[in-house]
Formats: C-alpha cells, structure tokens, sequence
C-alpha cells in the first residue's frame, strides 16, 4: 500500500469514528449539564469542600470560583515540585527539587491546560509529581474549560437572568461523570496496545545494538488517555507520543488523535442540545469541519510532496517522523494537536518542511477553535460566531441577532477584547524576546548573533513557542532551548494569561447575554443555522487570523518555505 494512500484511509476512518460517537457522547453531556439530581460522591464532593451546587452563580461569582480554584492548583503544583527533593525515593526517583523559574513554568501550563514542558518527563519529575499533581491537574484543568463553555451556553438559552449555573456543580460532573469514565475505558485501551502501567523504579532494558539504557516506568496509560482526551498534551516522557511507552503502534496514534478531537466535536451536538435547536450545532460543526479536514489535506500535501531521491525514497517528508506512524498519520496528528489545545505530538515540528511547519503555526494562530480544546474551543467558535454576526449585521444594515440575543456594544466589545488579547501576548513577548540580547541565544541554530542558514526558523522558533505558550497549546517546535529564566517566566506567564484573561471576557459576555429578553425571529434575521452562515464564520476566522499575523507568518515559516 503506497503511504498516500495509508494516510487517506486513516483519515476516512478517524472521520467514521468521530461520526459514530458524536451523537451519543454530544447528548450524554447535555444530560450531565442539565441534570437536577446530584451522584452519591458528588454529594461528598460538594460537602467536603463546602459548596452549594445548587446556588446559582452570576458570571462575577463563577469568575471568582474559576480563579481561586486555579490560583490553588498553581500553589499546589509549585510547592509539590519544590519539596520533590525531600520526598522518599519511591515518590520521587531520586530526582532532586525543580527550580523555582522551571517548578512556576510548569505549574503555570498544567493548570492552564497548556501543558508546555521544558523538562524531560523521565530525568526530573517522580511518581509524586507526575501523578498527584500533573495528571490531577490534566482532569481538572481540562474540566474548567467545559464549565466555562457550558456557563456561555447557558447565556445564550437563558433570558431575564445573569444566573449562569454554579462552577463547582460543573466542574465536579465534568471530572466524575465525563472525564472519569471515559478515561478508565481509554487507559484499557492503551495498555491493551502496550503502553506501559506500573510505579516502578528506575532499570536498565537491552537494547538491540547491544548495553543497556536507563528507563523508568510509570502510570503511563492512564496519564496519556487523559493528556489527550482533556486536550492537554504533557508527556510522560520526553519524546511525548513518539515514546513506544506512550504511543506503541499505528492503532495506539490512531486512538490518540481520536481522543483528542472527540469531546471538542461532541460539544458542538451538546450546545445544539441546551439552546434547543441542534441544526446552530450542526451549523458549527460544519465550520469546524471545514478548516480541520482542510488544513488536516494541506498538510498531508506539503509533507508528500517530496523533492530529490532522499525523500522520493522515504515516501515523503520523514526527517522528525516516527517510521511506526509514517508521513500521512504524523500530518493529521500535527494538525489535530495544532488546531486544538493539546500540543502532544508524535513527530517534531521544527524537522516538518517549511510550509509544514507554517500550518502548524497557523493552526494555533486561528484560536484553536477547529475544533479547539475541550471547552475551549466551542467557546471560542462561539465568540467568532459572534463576530460574523456582527460582520453580517453590519453589510445589511441590520442589528445583529445570534440565537435570539442582540449583538449590542457591550457585547461586541467583549467579543473584539477575548480576539485581541492573545495576539497580543504572541507578538509582544515575541519581539521582546527577538529585540534583547539574551533571549535569542537560546535559539540552537545559531552562529555568532545570526541564525545559521536561515533567520527565518529561529525566528519561526521563538514565535512558535509563545504562539503555543498564549494559545494553551503546548507543543513545542524543537531547536530552541526554552529552559533559561527568561522562558520559563515568560512563556508561563503568557500561559496564564491567555488562559484565564480570555475567560473573564466569555464569562463576561455570557452574563449580558443572560440578562437579555429575546428577540423573535423575523423575515429578516440572520438564519444562523444555514450554510451561508457557516461559510461567513470560516471566512471570518481566516482573515481575522491571516490580517493579525500575516507579518509574522511571511518572516518566519512563509520565507523558509519560499527560499
């Protein structure tokens, strides 16, 4: 079988999955976020931590809840990596305290569902670590994302009121009732293809050239499942889903990249469910749809389109590849983890060709909304859809309307705020980094104070990494060492907040929705549900993304890939 053709009919079949499952898993979580009863241990939850579920939140209160509960999962993970050091050996390895620049950073993108990591996994973090303080945070952060998607949901089909649900309700279900399950069947899933699931120490395994390498083991699966259900995206190991013990053949990446796309699409059926008119869902997915698949077939493109003998041999692109998984699955996973909040990879990016690794950046560039991160992503479709309804408004001289809500200043103010912060965080800790003399240094390709070869991939590096940083992304391009002072506070903080920042002004907005009387529907609303509509939301997402970073896409991966 030619490897074009292998990688057409994974992609038909990942397709056919994510078509089977988003009926049933888009109504179960509808049933989750609209039920009234409360399970036996969400009921110890709720008393354990003195919260009332059943009291309803304005969007101030749910923002307060939202931010303590974050603020308490930094400390948290900030100290446990701290005193990882003073822990028994079984817990920690033998591994000694992270610094406090990395031990920030990184407790900084785990509870920013970022997951960016500038350790290796297997040489600094213990079982203590990696499984009471990154997996935990995995669920939970992944959780949040949800709960603020839900509380927009609610804005649109709720009217006369500013009660968007109680945060802790809906982050307790979306951990015990959604994440949970689904993660313990995804775990037995992996172990059956041979991802490992152990707490033992450090050993030496043979190798086939003959020695030993030091490896340690570890609950493997059962992080990896949620790394990439909850798009999170953190490796167990350094090599993240290239590693045999996270992602052991063609079927394990086949089931990781439908992990990571499956709660996202399923939330699209969810929405249509709460708002009661599942053709708005069916609307956004399609848009969803459209710039998945096709950046998913340019990618594809790019990596077999092979130029000289070498790569006409290698049946394409396959510097940076796992020969387990080939071009074609490498191409849809860098793209599924781009266009979503995830950031694992199987391959590294920094080796895709030059245009390769441009639709990477973009992909993240466009907010991760196609189909983004869980919670994430549907929340940030939502906000574009605003906008284009605005747009649509504005060329027919209309009022706006979405979902029988008016599209008035406030509302638009708070849309055109949640846009513009993360391009800002992108390009100015960018420059910034570019602009004084230590920064730059960290760039591996160098020569003096010039990139070797090419300025444009070291800089395609830096604005790579804060694109991943700001976008809760994760991944990383490779050739940059990002583990100095200056990236380790910068990139966390870029994490923090283009985390939490966009979510004041969603919540924001979800409350003035609420507050709202409905407008009926006239002859000449705006039919949300159509085509035309989701044709106008792709459009407005590509040249809202392409005008704000256009300059930096045409210095960096534009002219590496012209050259």
């Amino acid at each position: 079988m030619s490897p074009v053709l292998s990688g057409v009919l994974q992609l038909l079949a990942l397709v056919a999955a994510l078509a089977l499952s988003y009926r049933p898993l888009g109504d179960y979580m509808a049933r989750v976020y609209s039920a009234e009863k409360h399970l036996g241990v969400e009921r110890l939850i709720y008393r354990t931590i003195g919260a009332d579920p059943d009291a309803g939140m304005r969007w101030p209160a749910y923002l307060r809840g939202v931010l303590a509960f974050s603020a308490v999962g930094v400390l948290f993970l900030y100290l446990l990596q701290r005193i990882q050091g003073v822990l028994p050996d079984s817990l920690s390895l033998g591994f000694t305290a992270i610094s406090p620049d990395q031990a920030f950073n990184t407790a900084a993108s785990f509870v920013a569902n970022t997951n960016w990591q500038s350790y290796s996994g297997e040489q600094a973090m213990g079982h203590a670590v990696q499984t009471l303080g990154l997996a935990v945070q995995n669920f939970v952060s992944a959780a949040v994302g949800i709960a603020v998607a839900v509380a927009l949901v609610r804005g649109f089909a709720r009217s006369r009121t500013g009660e968007l649900g109680n945060f802790w309700a809906d982050l307790v279900r979306g951990t015990v009732r959604i994440l949970i399950p689904l993660s313990v069947i995804g775990a037995i899933v992996l172990v059956a293809c041979g991802a490992i699931q152990n707490f033992s120490g450090i050993h030496g395994i043979g190798q086939l050239t003959g020695g030993t390498q030091q490896v340690n083991g570890g609950a493997v699966a059962s992080q990896e499942v949620i790394k990439e259900l909850g798009t999170n995206g953190g490796g167990y190991f350094n090599a993240n889903s290239a590693h045999p013990f996270e992602n052991p053949n063609a079927f394990s990446n086949l089931f990781e990249i439908f992990l990571i796309l499956v709660i996202p699409f399923s939330l699209t059926r969810t929405f249509g469910k709460l708002v009661g008119n599942v053709k708005q869902g069916y609307a956004i997915l399609a848009a969803m749809g459209v710039i998945w698949l096709g950046f998913t077939a340019l990618m594809m493109w790019t990596e077999y389109a092979h130029h000289g003998p070498a790569l006409q041999a290698a049946g394409g692109a396959m510097e940076g590849k796992e020969q387990r998984f080939g071009v074609g699955a490498s191409a849809i996973f860098a793209t599924t983890t781009t266009l979503t909040s995830t950031g694992a990879v199987d391959s590294f990016h920094s080796s895709f060709t030059g245009l390769g690794g441009g639709i990477t950046l973009l992909s993240m560039m466009l907010g991760e909304i196609a189909p983004g991160g869980v919670g994430s992503g549907l929340y940030g479709m939502l906000v574009m859809a605003v906008i284009a309804v605005f747009i649509a408004g504005l060329m027919v001289g209309r009022t706006p309307e979405y979902l029988g809500k008016k599209i008035g200043t406030r509302e638009i103010k708070l849309a055109a705020c949640y846009i513009l912060i993360t391009p800002t965080l992108v390009l100015g800790f960018t420059a910034l980094s570019m602009a004084l003399s230590a920064p730059p240094e960290s760039i591996l390709n160098v020569k003096g104070n010039s990139v070797d070869g090419s300025g444009a991939h070291g800089f395609s590096e830096v604005l790579y990494a804060f694109t991943s940083g700001a976008n809760n992304n994760g991944s990383a391009f490779a050739g940059l060492n990002a583990n100095t002072p200056w990236y380790n506070t910068t990139i966390g903080l870029a994490m923090l907040l283009g985390r939490f920042l966009p979510m004041v002004f969603v919540l924001a907005l979800a409350g003035s929705l609420a507050e709202q009387t409905p407008v009926p529907e006239t002859a000449g609303t705006l039919r949300t549900e159509k085509p035309l509509f989701a044709g106008l939301l792709v459009g407005a997402i590509l040249i809202i993304t392409g005008l704000t970073y256009f300059p930096a896409l045409a210095l960096g991966p534009m002219a590496e890939g012209l050259s």
